[in-house]
């Protein structure tokens, strides 16, 4: 596998404990938080044919200079933070540190004495663990948050709740870093690979590097129904930030559901689905009596989805085929996309939703399912090149409501109708998935994902759930259709 999937073997006997109970006020009010999993540590040698850029520190000119002033920035910037950031030499940063000398002063002689501070003393913020400060800053100047997940997968730091430490990132992350260096960060952060770039020659090789881990991979982390995209719960408030893995499945259907209700989907109707899946929303979608044409581009996934299909009796009403959207024909009374539109890039966003306009009957309706972020911070990073990219989705790119109204309304035909946002029912699937994941953990190894691969997973998990719990990312089920009737403008031309 390649590094950015990301697979071997040789996970490390030792284990931090990452289950330390404390109170946070991340999102304004105290919240009582406990992980319950340990998370792997690296081994002491990872093998650099498999992680060429976890392997090794970079140590080039450039890098040690730009590490020196990120540990600057981090410091400053950490110090004013509702975190506690603890060194090995006991040093800790951060609102937990900020005119607490007894805290600090306990801190130091713990570790001295080799005794590790987190364990003896209670912590009042998320605590952030930097192991390596030298490595973690090296890496962090040389690739700026690509460098902050690369030095996690490393070990350079661990956190008691990573997605806790994350939140505190994403919910001030247009400050975190000075202004006048945010300009200057297109000249020295990566840019993305023009083999990523969603062209039809490249799209499923981005698609197959995730999609097509393996289908055990990502069974050791969904529920029975197999789907990878938020779910819709029927809890909501506090209630919704405790719901039991025993509710996912149902509140997946119900996410399924109300898509194939908005697109009207019913018996006879002719569907197109664009992203497969694992083959849910075909399956739910054939149970009304619908047709299903469903084009996927991981085969891992078709071959699954297939399989799911004829187990059920639908196999003469759904066809699953390997094809990019843009090469599909015919019309279609509904179309049904889940989460799909962050792969299709934002040069391609067009393409997409005039695919869509080409295929959909008159009087046809259109339900998306899409992960969004604010208009500002999509035009701020649209062509940042990051850790995400590097490692989980190549080639993606997630959009903003007012982008996809943009689209639609100068560039095609189709109209939105309808939104529905639920970020905060994504941020607790995402817990679930995490949870479930790391329960697991001597599964995945045994299917040789090794503990840098596990540590990236995790990483990317929490990652986007906080982006959630902070509303610094939002998913919508969003409805669409045309803004007149083709057979109006084909009278109106004549």
């Amino acid at each position: 596998m390649t590094e950015a999937t990301g697979s071997g073997t040789g996970r490390a006997p030792g284990t931090t404990r990452s289950s330390a109970a404390y109170s946070t006020t991340v999102n304004g009010g105290a919240v009582n938080s406990r992980v319950p999993y340990t998370v792997p540590q690296p081994p002491v040698t990872i093998d650099a044919a498999i992680w060429p850029s976890i392997a090794a520190v970079p140590s080039s000119l450039k890098a040690r200079v730009a590490g020196r002033a990120a540990d600057a920035i981090f410091k400053a910037a950490v110090r004013r933070l509702p975190l506690e950031v603890r060194y090995p030499d006991g040093t800790v940063l951060g609102k937990a540190a900020f005119g607490n000398a007894v805290l600090g002063s306990s801190a130091r002689e713990q570790a001295a004495s080799g005794e590790a501070a987190s364990d003896q003393t209670p912590a009042a913020y998320p605590v952030m663990t930097i192991n390596r400060p030298e490595a973690f800053a090296t890496r962090l100047g040389d690739g700026g948050l690509i460098g902050l997940g690369e030095s996690f997968m490393a070990g350079d730091w661990d956190a008691d709740d990573l997605t806790a430490v994350m939140e505190v990132f994403a919910s001030r992350v247009g400050t975190l870093v000075p202004e006048p260096l945010q300009k200057l960060r297109g000249l020295y952060l990566p840019h993305q690979p023009r083999r990523e770039r969603n062209t039809e020659k490249n799209t499923r090789s981005n698609i197959s590097r995730h999609y097509d881990l393996s289908n055990e991979l990502f069974a050791s982390f969904l529920d029975s129904t197999m789907t990878y995209s938020s779910a819709l719960f029927p809890e909501s408030g506090d209630a919704l930030r405790s719901v039991p893995w025993d509710g996912l499945a149902a509140a997946q259907q119900a996410k399924i559901d109300r898509l194939l209700d908005k697109a009207g989907v019913t018996e006879g109707t002719r569907v197109l689905e664009i992203g497969t899946g694992w083959g849910e929303l075909a399956l739910r979608a054939a149970a009304r009596g619908a047709t299903v044409y469903s084009v996927t581009l991981s085969s891992e996934q078709q071959e699954l989805a297939r399989q799911r299909v004829a187990e059920a009796g639908y196999a003469d009403a759904v066809t699953i085929e390997l094809k990019d959207y843009r090469a599909v024909e015919g019309e279609y009374d509904a179309v049904v996309s889940v989460e799909m539109i962050e792969a299709v890039g934002f040069e391609y966003w067009a393409t997409y939703f005039q695919t869509i306009e080409r295929v959909l009957a008159p009087g046809g309706k259109v339900a998306i399912q899409a992960i969004t972020i604010a208009h500002d911070r999509l035009m701020a990073t649209r062509t940042s090149y990051t850790w995400v990219h590097k490692y989980i989705f190549p080639g993606g790119v997630i959009p903003s409501v007012r982008a996809i109204e943009d689209i639609t309304e100068k560039q095609t035909g189709l109209r939105v109708r309808e939104r529905l946002a639920m970020g905060e029912h994504y941020a607790q699937t995402l817990r679930l998935w995490e949870e479930r994941f790391m329960a697991r953990a001597d599964e995945v190894g045994a299917m040789g994902f090794d503990a840098v691969f596990q540590r990236m997973w995790l990483f990317y998990l929490c990652y986007c759930r906080a982006g959630f719990e902070t509303g610094y990312l939002d998913v919508q089920q969003i409805v669409l259709d045309h803004a007149f009737s083709k057979s109006a403008t084909t009278k109106g031309a004549i």
